[in-house]
C-alpha cells in the first residue's frame, strides 16, 4: 500500500472532503495540521505549498480544491 500524508486545517471543507474520500476507499493516511507553524514550514520547505488540503501519494503531491485533486487522486489511487 502507498503511503498517504495529509496536510489539513481544522474546518476546511475541502480537507475534510479529501479524508472522507480516502476513508470511504479503505485508504490509510497520516495526517497534519497546518496551522501549527513547523508544520507549515515543513509543507512549504518539502512541496512548495503550504496551503491545505496537501495530499501526499508516494512521490505526487496534490493540493487545491477536492475538485481540483478528485481526478488525480483517482489516477494515483488506480480508481
Amino acid at each position: 500500500m502507498t503511503n498517504v500524508l495529509l496536510y489539513t486545517s481544522p474546518g476546511c471543507p475541502d480537507c475534510a472532503a479529501v479524508k472522507r474520500y480516502l476513508e470511504v476507499r479503505g485508504v490509510a493516511f497520516e495526517e497534519r495540521d497546518v496551522t501549527l507553524p513547523c508544520v507549515a514550514e515543513e509543507a512549504k520547505s518539502r512541496y512548495g505549498v503550504r496551503v491545505a488540503p496537501i495530499t501526499v501519494i508516494g512521490e505526487k503531491v496534490l493540493y487545491g480544491t477536492f475538485a481540483d485533486q478528485k481526478p488525480r487522486l483517482d489516477a494515483a489511487l488506480g480508481d
